[in-house]
């Protein structure tokens, strides 16, 4: 072969190997869109529908809550985000990392989220509510360090009053294992916000309203490319309740620093026109993404007890304030005339036992009307004891509706107490004495009543035997319209057997207390006629004594829509100063003047009994 046929095969060799070369990538490329066209479009497709599509729900706008003037707002919500975990992205080897870095930005510890995450069967996983603009735009900026999260615009509740209405209105949270189990069936899930307490609690469905759904469509990065809405939320209703910021404020200020309660109630309507319990809380601080369980830990070990809303929810001996249901009682059975004395030497012996008078020096001769006025023990330990028995006194003290709660629409009211033998058995496996029925028939012992209680027992006494339901409730209207869907009218709790004329003569007896008796030093207001009892409890034995006054005003009102019913307690756990009566004063004075609670302690200051009025900056 020579040289020029040589270079002729060469060349054709050279050819035929890149032609094969050039089938062989063909086929190749052939075969690899083959395989994931249609050997890998399952997975693939699979795959994308699992990243790109998302099912949110859409929060519906919790109610909001309005004072009775339907101006003031003491529940509200403002926009803020909800931060979702989907755990259908993130394969478990990126998760710690995930919640590591989460957990730095947001302040918590990547322990809480993963504790979110693992006891969690939803899909998103909610794992922080209330969070702030500014660290949702420190994730968006950083999306790729977080797969799987995601978020949505949701209200977070504010309360514009901080402490003011906290026992009333309440508080939320997020829904509990337990509540869960019990709500599920309503509509309630994983990460819902429930009512904890107060209004937010009894009137929670009313609030909540009903969830929304919508698709969100995102790419590979998490990156929102597209939202349709499945169906929109119901916004909760708005609820209009019947306090008066006015004269919750007032009563506040007259409370001060002091464990106690003090509760003003409509006795026509059974309306509370204010009711505060000290100390309180700020329901703020508790929905706080950051610092909310700290505080909520901080309150829950408070020897003070401030979640206890001690108007309805703790019991106390109402001592002298009780002589109200003795004196009916006298009145009623006819077991000792009215104007037959009984003579007072400070003390009164039963068996072998000697009962103490508050006042050490005696009374002297007594009726029944000056033996209210004045308060004397001795008098009722006689009626209670050798007239009228534990029997008769007990039916009485149930006429008035003690012992059963009041059926106000707030959580975790208490019955209190009406001891009877048999009951002290049962409890305590011990024999009913004489010395119980003289230590009941002045509000001592076994007895014990809440503030509304009492508060239900002058209302009786003003209207005569009838006792509305308290009630804090006054209107349900339509969140958009404003339209009133439901007004909540008066309701009768209970009626009583007692005659007019018998509640005719209490009331006469309880303005006594005013003008001539316990109560003259203190209830000082010349601005409107005031009845009323004082009470002075002991307790234990260290000179520690419970501080009542209960009342109402106008005494003798023609228009029975003006009178209103005051309810005073300080705990012994305050330094005894007889602070209950001197509080009520106040509240008097400035619900009839419509002055503040600096405007009505000056106004006090000018007339009798400035010892005891609180010293007040001039302005």
């Amino acid at each position: 072969m020579n040289v020029k046929e040589y270079g002729k095969t060469s060349s054709n060799q050279r050819i035929s190997i890149l032609i094969a070369l050039s089938v062989v990538i063909v086929f190749l490329y052939i075969g690899r869109l083959f395989s994931v066209q249609v050997v890998e479009n399952e997975l693939f497709s699979a795959q994308s529908q699992k990243t790109i599509q998302r099912a949110v729900l859409i929060p519906a706008r919790r109610g909001d809550v309005f004072a009775r003037d339907y101006r003031s707002i003491l529940a509200t919500s403002r926009d803020s985000f909800t931060l979702l975990f989907f755990r259908s992205e993130v394969g478990k080897e990126q998760l710690p990392p995930l919640v590591d870095r989460l957990g730095g930005h947001l302040g918590v510890s990547a322990r809480s989220l993963l504790d979110k995450i693992e006891s969690s069967a939803s899909d998103p996983v909610v794992l922080a509510q209330g969070v702030g603009y500014e660290q949702i735009v420190g994730i968006a900026e950083h999306l790729s360090e977080f797969p799987g999260i995601g978020w949505q615009r949701e209200p977070s509740r504010y309360y514009p009053y901080g402490d003011l209405f906290a026992h009333v209105v309440g508080y939320i949270g997020e829904i509990t294992q337990e509540e869960l189990t019990a709500l599920y069936n309503k509509g309630y899930t994983q990460g819902t916000l429930i009512g904890k307490s107060g209004v937010e609690k009894v009137y929670d469905e009313l609030l909540r309203g009903k969830t929304g759904l919508k698709h969100r469509i995102v790419d590979a990065s998490g990156q929102i490319l597209d939202e349709q809405v499945v169906f929109f939320p119901e916004n909760g209703k708005t609820l209009v309740l019947t306090l008066d910021p006015a004269i919750q404020t007032l009563i506040k200020k007259a409370l001060g620093p002091r464990n106690g309660a003090i509760v003003v109630l409509k006795p026509s309507t059974g309306e509370i026109l204010g009711l505060y319990s000290y100390p309180s809380y700020d329901s703020n601080l508790l929905y706080d993404p950051k610092e909310g369980r700290a505080y909520f830990t901080r309150l829950s070990l408070d020897k003070s007890f401030p979640f206890i809303n001690r108007a309805i929810q703790s019991s106390y001996a109402p001592a002298s304030t009780f002589k109200i249901v003795m004196t009916a009682a006298v009145l009623m059975e006819k077991v000792f005339p009215p104007d037959r004395t009984i003579v007072c030497r400070g003390e009164y012996r039963y068996g072998d036992r000697v009962f103490k008078c508050w006042k050490e020096a005696g009374h002297g001769p007594l009726a029944l009307e000056d033996a209210l006025a004045q308060s004397c023990d001795v008098y009722f330990y006689t009626v209670g004891a050798e007239y009228l028995g534990v029997d008769r006194i007990a039916a009485y003290a149930k006429e008035f509706g003690l012992g059963e709660p009041t059926g106000i629409d707030l959580p975790g009211e208490v019955r209190g107490i009406v001891p009877t033998p048999r009951w002290k058995m049962e409890t305590y496996n011990y024999p009913w004495v004489g010395g119980d029925t003289v230590n009941m028939s002045i509000g001592q012992g076994f007895l014990s009543v809440t503030p509304l209680q009492l508060a239900d027992v002058v209302a009786s006494v003003v209207n005569g035997g009838f006792i509305m339901r308290p009630h804090v409730l006054k209107e349900v209207r339509d969140p958009t319209t404003g339209e009133v869907l439901e007004n909540i009218s008066p309701s009768l709790l209970r009626t009583s057997n007692i005659t007019e004329d018998v509640f005719s003569s209490v009331r006469a007896a309880m303005r006594g207390v005013v003008t001539h008796g316990t109560a003259l030093p203190v209830i000082t207001t010349p601005i409107v006629e005031v009845a009323g009892k004082t009470g002075t409890g002991e307790v234990g034995l260290e000179n520690r004594y419970t501080s009542w006054f209960v009342g109402y005003a106008p005494y003798d009102a023609l228009d029975p829509e003006e009178v209103v019913v005051v309810s005073v307690l300080v705990e012994a756990t305050n330094d005894w100063e007889w602070w209950a009566p001197k509080a009520a004063n106040i509240v008097f004075h400035g619900i009839f003047s419509g002055l503040s609670y600096e405007d009505t302690v000056r106004e006090l200051r000018q007339g009798p009994a400035r010892w005891y009025l609180p010293a007040l900056e001039d302005r």
